[in-house]
């Protein structure tokens, strides 16, 4: 029996009924949309709860209920270091940022810019903006369809077309209402669905262990070391790389980014909007904690439960239909003995019966991992034979492959419509500002003059059109590292640079457009070569680094720039 045959009527049942509901409610909601302010900006009716919800809905992609707890059951707790600058970012730009927005009574965040600078400056800023986030929807539609698709043997162009189809549909019927609405019970099923999973995966334990021993044995294989505060540039989840890196990726995210500024632009006062963020600035770090718990309690739950040498189980299938093929049974053997052994281990370790019983059990998981990471060589080895592509880092297959074959009837297709929901809830957003950038900062600002309906007409239009981009570039997209890391290193090349450009403009008066918008592009070109340079590891440079790296650069150009032609101006 195959995965997708494991698929009960109830799970469809379950899954169809979620995600129409959410598309039909959100549609016929907000069809009356009839002017720009209304489609653009939802009629500057949003509460601040609705802000906040929305906020972490497009944040909260369904690579993250992906990829996450695979990246917990991997690496432990270590990757919520990434969110430590968040409450930081959200104070800054509660203070600054927002009011400047509400004053300006913009639609897009590159408007200021021109006011500012000037109308080259904006429009340099809106289309890097355009070229990162074009990309980021269409991977936020091709993670969870390739995974979705290898598990459960969907088709993946299918897949890819479905998951477009059903955003653009509310999307282009309601714009940015639509989008706040329908994320608002996305969120609820998201929340729902992966506590009700956190509940039954520590059910599905053995009666004698208790959460806090879980706890303990997630801690003794080092799973539950939270907080690194070392300057070793090889680890990517640092203390101080959340601290400076991540609150400089965070500001021109939740500051810069249209995606995110389009959600609290539709707030109803400065006061709905502020609180909108504070509440992402509070609630997000828990939730990012709790995702990463539920990978580490399926970590546990496999302590006790004989797990795959690899989750992929198309990357299983190439490497036993090769030559490699006995080597990878021998692995699945050792593991199998490894697993049996960690038995006595872990049983030993809770009774207390072995001063050292800990390090013991760290042992036992150290040599699984090694053999995971040779299963890895020999299904990399396999794929290059056969001269087919097949993704061997299995991260972001772990959570819906324990999903697929350990929760009941029903949840199977609630934790889908989890999965599909937070595809749907960030490409949404995406795809209503990349309509909102291309309407006011690149179409209405280089026409003449159009009327309401012309321009909702437009927006539509556009929408439409990064739609079917986005679906395009899923499906041509290929997959490579872990799902979450990938978003976060498109972000990473091109955020640093976007947010130097608009603290220029808040804090440096004296710098004008020219050499803002000359910096800007010499910086683009430094930061994807110290990308390329660290890819290939020429040098040693974590992508969270190129946030304050990129900000930086583009500050010190652009003054730079500013203060010698000021000098030859002078003389």
């Amino acid at each position: 029996m195959n995965q997708f045959e494991k698929l009960a009527v109830l799970d469809w049942t379950v899954l169809t009924v979620t995600l129409l509901t959410i598309v039909l409610y959100g549609t016929y909601k907000t069809r009356k949309s009839k002017n720009v302010q209304d489609y653009l900006k939802g009629g500057n009716q949003s509460h601040w709860w609705t802000i906040g919800l929305s906020v972490m809905a497009t944040q909260a992609s369904a690579i993250t209920f992906l990829s996450t707890p695979g990246q917990a059951f991997n690496d432990g707790m270590g990757f919520v270091q990434f969110y430590f600058g968040l409450p930081i970012a959200m104070v800054v730009i509660c203070m600054v940022f927002i009011p400047l927005y509400h004053r300006l009574k913009v639609y897009t965040a590159y408007e200021l810019l021109e006011n500012r600078f000037d109308l080259k400056t904006r429009t340099l800023t809106a289309i890097l903006f355009l070229i990162q986030r074009g990309l980021a929807a269409g991977i936020t539609i091709f993670a969870p369809a390739i995974i979705l698709s290898v598990v459960l043997g969907w088709n993946l162009l299918l897949l890819n077309i479905f998951i477009g189809i059903m955003v653009i549909l509310y999307t282009v019927s309601g714009g940015t209402k639509a989008v706040n609405v329908t994320q608002k019970h996305q969120m609820i099923v998201i929340f729902t669905g992966m506590i009700i999973a956190f509940i039954l995966i520590v059910n599905k334990l053995p009666e004698d262990i208790t959460f806090t021993k879980a706890l303990e044995i997630a801690g003794a294989s080092g799973k539950m070391e939270i907080l690194d505060f070392s300057f070793d540039l090889n680890n990517r989840y640092t203390f101080w790389s959340g601290i400076i890196g991540g609150t400089f990726l965070m500001l021109s995210y939740f500051g810069t980014d249209q995606s995110q500024v389009q959600r609290y632009l539709s707030g109803k006062s400065v006061k709905e909007m502020q609180l909108g963020l504070l509440f992402n600035g509070l609630f997000k770090i828990p939730m990012q904690f709790f995702i990463l718990l539920v990978g580490v309690m399926v970590f546990v739950f496999y302590q006790f439960n004989e797990a795959p040498v690899n989750f992929n189980p198309t990357a299983t299938a190439v490497v036993l239909n090769s030559e490699y093929a006995d080597d990878y049974k021998k692995l699945q053997d050792e593991q199998h003995n490894i697993f049996n052994d960690k038995q006595i281990i872990i049983e030993n370790f809770i009774d207390g019966k072995q001063d050292n019983a800990a390090e013991y059990v760290a042992m036992a998981n150290e040599a699984n991992d090694q053999l995971r990471e040779e299963a890895k060589i020999l299904i990399n080895k396999a794929a290059e034979s056969q001269q087919i592509k097949v993704e061997s880092n299995d991260k972001d297959y772990v959570f819906i492959s324990f999903i697929i074959n350990n929760l009941p009837r029903g949840l199977i297709g609630l934790l889908l419509a989890v999965i599909l929901s937070a595809a749907m809830s960030s490409t949404s957003s995406e795809l209503n500002a990349l309509a909102s950038t291309t309407t006011i900062d690149l179409y209405k600002r280089n026409t003449s003059e159009k009327s309401e309906t012309e321009m909702v007409k437009a927006s539509k239009w556009f929408t439409l059109m990064w739609g079917i981009i986005a679906i395009s570039v899923a499906c041509f997209a290929n997959l490579f590292e872990n799902l979450i890391q990938l978003v976060n290193i498109i972000g990473s090349i091109f955020y640093g640079n976007v947010l130097g450009i608009f603290l220029l403009a808040f804090f440096v008066k004296f710098v004008k457009g020219n050499a803002v918008f000359i910096a800007a592009i010499i910086t683009q070109l430094c930061v994807v070569s110290l990308f390329l340079l660290d890819k290939y590891e020429y040098i040693n440079l974590p992508f969270l680094w190129l946030n304050f790296v990129g900000c930086a650069i583009v500050m010190l150009i652009a003054i730079l720039l500013q203060s010698l032609t000021k000098n030859k101006t002078t003389s």
